[in-house]
């Protein structure tokens, strides 16, 4: 699979991978809606409460992703890790920051 790729690039693919899948799961509708019906139908449980939260939605769906870049269980565990770390660093760099004293709903100034 990614096998004839080197390690460095298997981890930044899985990176982006998991940021994409994370993204996804935690604020898109998806096609059809069908990510907002999934997450109507987990309602308050543990998994319905993961899928509101990037970063503990980015550590589940980090899982399979360090089985591709790693090759025992400490490097496992590493790679699990470094991969949903890279995810919300991407998460964190990506989101649109507002200027202090900025509405972040409407976009516009708040009254002081």
């Amino acid at each position: 699979m990614l096998d004839s790729y080197s390690l460095e690039l298997r981890f930044l693919l899985c990176s982006l991978a998991n940021w994409r899948l994370t993204h996804f799961v935690v604020t898109e509708e998806g096609p059809w809606n069908i990510v907002v019906r999934f997450r109507v139908r987990l309602g308050e449980s543990m998994a319905g409460r993961a899928m509101d939260c990037f970063f503990c939605s980015s550590l589940w769906l980090a899982i399979p992703f360090a089985f591709l870049v790693s090759y025992n269980v400490v490097s496992w565990i590493v790679a699990w890790l470094a991969i949903s770390g890279a995810a919300c660093l991407l998460e964190q760099a990506t989101q649109r920051q507002l200027p202090k004293g900025h509405d972040s709903q409407a976009g516009t100034e708040k009254p002081r």
